[in-house]
């Protein structure tokens, strides 16, 4: 890595492993809770503020103000200006300080700016990269853009657990009939048939087929007898993943995206759309997410060691890990340690 870094105080991560994760796009908060009121938010334990300028567009900064240490989340925009809170300093959408009241005709120092950093704002949600040092491949989810397909947001899932771990389990096809068996999930269809595992520029897909059914407990016999569900996982390291569910009726598209808060505090996004049953009311479609994602997270939280091993000796693997034990190992290259998140 070329560019430089300096460490969030009190990082939970060790040096090399931060500065391999930072380059990378995270969805840091919802579209719509980013007004022209700051929110802070943290990222890799960098504290961040978001808020909206004069133009509308999105803005992303340290939580700082370089004068007396104010977080900038607590100030306000007036006439698409960032003031701090603490003695009104203001600051313009490129970082500068335009203002100190205290001393309206006085030279600005010239390290009074904000710390900017890159944001897009996609699928609903609001992304950041803390280190840019070139491209980097972004997330696709181009069905969220379809207009033959319903957008749906549901709450974000706080978990105390590491953001590889969640994402290895996103991945993982053979907990379903156990982790799953209230929602989704056959007790007496345990077994997973052999998948193939596609490398892609930004990591990699798995195209899972089974005739284990996606539909809720209650709606099984909507299945048609003999139908095969194909689950495609499509994953971006380094916590991204999209799974395309073929329904017998349509598509469903989820982009599981977790966002490491800490080295283990994860925030995860579940944006998701479909092109069938448009019409119906979105209660059950949340309340099934929810559900679903609490069956994860209950189990997550309690993995033993808290860090993902990168290191493929430290653990036991069967034939249904290929989709894990690929993740492990493009992780690797990425430059992690041994158990990254250490």
């Amino acid at each position: 890595m070329t560019a430089t870094f300096t460490l969030p105080r009190d990082c939970t991560f060790s040096p090399s492993d931060w500065e391999a994760l930072a380059p990378f796009w995270y969805p840091v908060a919802f579209a719509h809770d980013v007004t022209d009121k700051p929110v802070g938010v943290r990222l890799l334990d960098e504290r961040l503020v978001l808020y909206r300028a004069g133009d509308g567009g999105v803005m992303a900064a340290k939580d700082l103000c370089l004068h007396r240490g104010a977080p900038l989340s607590m100030g306000w925009v007036e006439d698409g200006e960032l003031v701090c809170a603490y003695h009104g300093v203001r600051y313009t959408q490129d970082g500068q300080c335009v203002c100190i009241p205290a001393a309206p005709d006085a030279a600005i120092p010239k390290r009074l700016r904000l710390t900017t950093y890159p944001v897009r704002e996609q699928y609903g949600l609001i992304w950041v990269r803390l280190v840019d040092n070139g491209p980097v491949p972004f997330p696709e989810f181009d069905a969220w853009d379809d207009p033959d397909y319903i957008q749906i947001i549901p709450d974000s899932v706080y978990l105390d657990a590491a953001a590889g771990r969640q994402i290895e389990g996103f991945l993982d096809v053979s907990h379903f009939a156990f982790v799953h068996k209230d929602s989704f999930g056959e007790r007496d269809n345990p077994e997973v048939p052999d998948y193939p595992i596609t490398f892609t520029e930004g990591g990699f897909t798995a195209d899972y087929v089974s005739s284990v059914s996606n539909l809720p407990h209650g709606y099984k016999h909507l299945s048609p007898p003999g139908f095969q569900w194909r689950r495609l996982f499509q994953a971006w390291l380094p916590f991204t993943v999209k799974l395309s569910v073929t329904f017998p009726n349509g598509m469903l598209h989820i982009l599981n995206a977790a966002s490491p808060i800490s080295a283990r505090k994860t925030r995860v996004f579940s944006p998701l759309c479909r092109n069938f049953d448009k019409d119906a009311p979105l209660e059950e479609t949340l309340a099934f997410n929810h559900q679903v994602f609490g069956e994860d997270k209950e189990i997550v939280e309690e993995l033993w060691p808290e860090d993902l091993p990168i290191n493929l000796a430290d653990e036991v693997h069967i034939a249904g890990d290929k989709s894990s034990i690929t993740y492990r190992k493009l992780l690797a290259k990425l430059g992690l340690g041994r158990s990254f998140t250490s």
